[in-house]
């Protein structure tokens, strides 16, 4: 009878812990690795667009880095999950950073992916070495409305309503007439607007609704790595204010793409590609 109840304790303990050590982090993201070196480069795409947005670019690095390229979860076709937000999304990856032991990575962002590279490197100064921010600023909604101020309770619920709402015809219009103030080079946007359209729609607007109320401004003090970030050629315009978005941001090189709109790594290739190049190589 001892020998029974001591087998039986021994298995309940193997089973709770094949149960425990088994299980794995779910990360809000898909990851493609490819490439091979000791440095690690992460790609972070923009709102609602799949980590195919930096193959041209990651294409110069695979040989000598080791590439994370990520596709956030409810864009570009990788299923949704539960609780989307921005300050998740950027704990998450700070997390798989950590938990997969990538040492001091370069981090790669295009618009909210750039803003989330500003924020993991501001809450995990020691954990990044270097940040590149394509068509990002702290608050774009400063930006248009400089007495613009974070609301603390912000209610997504009505334009999540919205969007849900409208038909896949609808929806595909409405992406497609945006992209023209989007993108350049009219080559890449049945591409770029087909990520949209296969995107779960509660979380493109729950994200374009949670990413329009983010403020990093005061929080970029933080930053100690060196930062790159490139701006589209009509941001220019507005220097001045961009500038002062970025004054808490120390060791910082400030550019503006001599042509195109936001999606430069398509619209000035050979000015982007100098900028990464020679800012990675430092």
């Amino acid at each position: 009878m001892k020998k029974f109840v001591k087998l039986s304790v021994l298995f309940a303990f193997v089973a709770i812990s094949m149960n425990v050590f088994g299980q794995h982090h779910s990360y809000p993201f898909d990851v493609k690795i490819s490439g091979k070196g000791n440095q690690s480069i992460i790609f972070i795409p923009g709102f609602a667009c799949s980590g195919e947005v930096w193959d041209s670019t990651k294409s110069s690095y695979e040989k000598d880095f080791t590439c994370y390229t990520l596709t956030m979860a409810g864009f570009a076709g990788i299923p949704a999950q539960a609780g989307a937000s921005f300050s998740l999304w950027e704990k998450e990856i700070a997390t798989y950073i950590q938990e997969k032991n990538i040492h001091h990575p370069i981090i790669i962002g295009h618009s909210m992916g750039g803003g989330l590279a500003m924020a993991i490197a501001a809450d995990y100064p020691d954990l990044i070495s270097k940040i590149i921010v394509v068509d990002a600023l702290p608050c774009l909604s400063a930006l248009m409305n400089p007495s613009f101020k974070s609301k603390e309770n912000n209610d997504c619920s009505s334009l999540i309503a919205q969007y849900t709402s409208i038909s896949d015809v609808q929806f595909y219009q409405m992406q497609k007439m945006g992209m023209q103030r989007l993108l350049a080079d009219t080559s890449n946007t049945e591409r770029v607007v087909n990520w949209s359209v296969k995107s779960d729609r509660a979380t493109f607007a729950g994200m374009y609704c949670d990413f329009s109320n983010t403020d990093l401004r005061a929080k970029i003090v933080t930053i100690k790595c060196p930062s790159l970030i490139l701006l589209e050629s009509y941001f220019v315009n507005f220097k001045t204010p961009i500038t002062e978005q970025f004054i808490n941001l120390k060791n910082v090189n400030l550019a503006f793409a001599t042509k195109g709109l936001h999606f430069i790594m398509y619209d000035d290739k050979e000015w982007y590609n100098k900028q990464l190049s020679n800012f990675i190589k430092q």
